[in-house]
């Protein structure tokens, strides 16, 4: 919860603290709900974006280490449906919902208190604070939950739909490449979930406070669509040139070796492919990331309303 609304009742800003500990800290039920919603919330919003999570994939694989005309979403997408069936939009979906409740539950849920933290240790919640809160929290449930993200990219690139499913793929994964092999591409994972969760939260937090002071809004459904669709804007600004090297990474196997580290692979594709590289699949990034993020405020602050948290 912004600490300028908390101040609304109140003119202190030890009752400002108390009133921040009361939506998730209170008792284990607490925290569970303030868990809890922010995981579904992003699960939610997952599995109704999740067909333009697969075309993004795939259009950031397009031409790997060439430069060439590339092909847009719909026409891929048109692509994908004749020649693998509307199943194929589906791929990697199990291990991205099961991502979604931990790593979405993590990355909404950590900002809070990390942003108490920070305001405990510097008495403020201004824009700076809110930008360390959501990337600690992003960076932390990234490192954590790396393993189904290469399992869900994989899958993702999986064109034959008598696959094993994604219990198997992760064993394959393993006996073929090493656990190590589930922790690729950790590095940009990291820093790009930083950055999203840092934008997306960040901005998300901080266009709430200037829209209840600037504009006639209120806590409520249009303030949230308007805060959410202006993060999601910004978060992909900012992340898709991380994600492109993220899925690089994460589908390059061990034979290949074609990028050695992150930033190698950023250099690779600039040198190779342009910085137009860099932003391949971007539509289909803030097709995606926009109303994922947008369903993923709305249905959290309506599950936290529901569960007698505070707003965000």
């Amino acid at each position: 919860m912004d600490g300028n609304s908390a101040s609304r009742n109140s003119s202190s800003s030890g009752t400002v603290k108390v009133n921040e500990k009361q939506s998730w800290a209170t008792s284990p039920s607490g925290a569970l709900y303030h868990f809890g919603t922010s995981g579904t919330s992003v699960a939610v919003a997952t599995a109704i974006t999740h067909p333009i999570d697969v075309l993004k994939v795939r259009l950031q694989m397009q031409l790997v280490g060439q430069r060439g005309p590339l092909i847009g979403m719909g026409p891929l997408c048109v692509q994908v449906l004749k020649s693998e069936g509307p199943k194929a939009l589906y791929l990697g979906l199990t291990p991205s919902l099961v991502r979604s409740l931990i790593y979405g539950g993590l990355r909404l849920g950590l900002y809070e208190p990390s942003k108490s933290v920070f305001d405990w240790a510097f008495d403020s919640t201004n824009i700076f604070v809110k930008i360390a809160s959501g990337a600690f929290a992003g960076g932390i449930a990234t490192a954590l939950t790396n393993p189904v993200e290469v399992l869900k990219v994989r899958l993702q690139m999986n064109s034959d739909l008598k696959q094993r499913g994604a219990i198997a793929e992760m064993r394959s994964i393993v006996s073929r490449e090493g656990v190590g092999a589930l922790w690729k591409g950790v590095g940009p994972a990291t820093a790009r979930a930083a950055a999203l969760t840092a934008s997306q939260l960040a901005t998300y937090d901080e266009f709430k406070r200037i829209l209840r002071k600037w504009t006639p809004l209120e806590e409520g459904f249009y303030l949230h669509l308007s805060s959410s669709t202006i993060a999601g804007l910004v978060s992909t600004l900012i992340t898709a040139p991380m994600d492109m090297v993220k899925t690089r990474l994460m589908l390059q196997r061990e034979r290949d070796g074609s990028y050695r580290n992150g930033f190698h692979c950023a250099y690779q594709v600039l040198r190779t492919e342009g910085v137009r590289g860099l932003y391949k699949g971007g539509f289909a990034i803030f097709a995606r990331l926009g109303p994922q993020t947008t369903i993923t405020f709305i249905v959290c602050e309506e599950l936290r309303k529901l569960a007698g948290l505070n707003a965000i």
